[in-house]
């Protein structure tokens, strides 16, 4: 079996057959709806071809709840957050054994403290390959949803600049194509953005790296300060979006439950210790 393959089925393995058919299902139906959206406009730029897409996937979700531009952009971060879906489970699952690695990778990166010569840094690059082989970990998977939603965002923010009916729509209290003047997109954006990160941190096990401590607190700040310079149709796909997230971070991390099973473990670890001093302690007695 080659390396393709083998990847192939560790990520099903890892991800699931139904969050994939749920992203499939997805990608179907953004592909259908783009279809019964018709922009007044003519795209151009790298990501022309994409931002096209997107404004006609968008214009028809919103065809079907009398042209509200706001629910078709609601729907539309639903659907593509599923469509991710598989991705985030992935990268989820990645974490994980990540934070059971990361006390092995500081050892050797202390093994090797202080030594900068060639041969010692190829020593520590391969223990530290040799480690992440063994635990089946990819250092750089926790980068991958952000890769794959980078564009995403960046088309979106193309196709609301390109995208006339996008760009006059209103929703609610707000213009789609301008910052929201209350600032409570924004605001509910980035808390959403902290809860979700605090609830990946809080159940995660083992020893973090250093820069993820920062994450529950860097993540808000910057999405809060974009969102409230940029047009309010990226903030209500923040909103939507990290909500989504914060969903689907409790089903997945649960911290209050994997805290809960934690404590039961040491709970019955405990008293496993507890039973093995009896039975030294009555072999000592004997003894004497």
């Amino acid at each position: 079996m080659n390396n393709l393959q083998k990847t192939k089925n560790s990520f099903i393995e890892k991800v699931g057959i139904l969050p994939l058919v749920v992203a499939g299902i997805s990608l179907i139906l953004i592909i259908v709806t783009s279809f019964f959206g018709h922009p007044k406009a003519n795209y151009s730029g790298f990501f022309a071809v994409i931002v096209s897409f997107f404004s006609k996937s968008i214009l028809g979700i919103s065809s079907l709840f009398n042209n509200s531009y706001g629910m078709g952009i609601i729907v539309f971060t639903i659907l593509v957050r599923f469509l991710v879906l598989p991705l985030m489970i992935f990268q989820i699952e990645s974490s994980k054994k990540m934070s059971v690695v990361t006390p092995f990778i500081k050892e050797i990166q202390n093994k090797y403290k202080g030594k900068r010569d060639s041969s010692s840094l190829q020593a520590m690059q391969s223990e530290t390959s040799a480690v992440y082989k063994e635990y089946g970990v990819n250092p750089y998977a926790s980068l991958l949803p952000l890769v794959i939603q980078l564009p995403i965002l960046m088309a979106l923010y193309w196709s609301i600049f390109q995208t006339p009916e996008l760009q006059e729509g209103k929703f609610l209290w707000f213009q789609l194509g301008q910052t929201d003047p209350l600032l409570i997109l924004p605001i509910l954006a980035a808390i959403f953005t902290f809860i979700s990160s605090w609830m990946s941190m809080a159940s995660m096990q083992g020893e973090q790296p250093a820069f993820a401590k920062f994450m529950p607190y860097f993540f808000p700040i910057i999405i809060f300060f974009s969102g409230i310079n940029l047009p309010s149709a990226l903030s209500l796909y923040w909103t939507i979006g990290n909500f989504f997230q914060v969903v689907q971070t409790f089903f997945l991390q649960n911290p209050f439950k994997i805290r809960k099973e934690n404590k039961e473990k040491e709970k019955i670890e405990k008293l496993k210790k507890k039973a093995i001093n009896k039975k030294l302690k009555k072999v000592h007695k004997k003894r004497k």
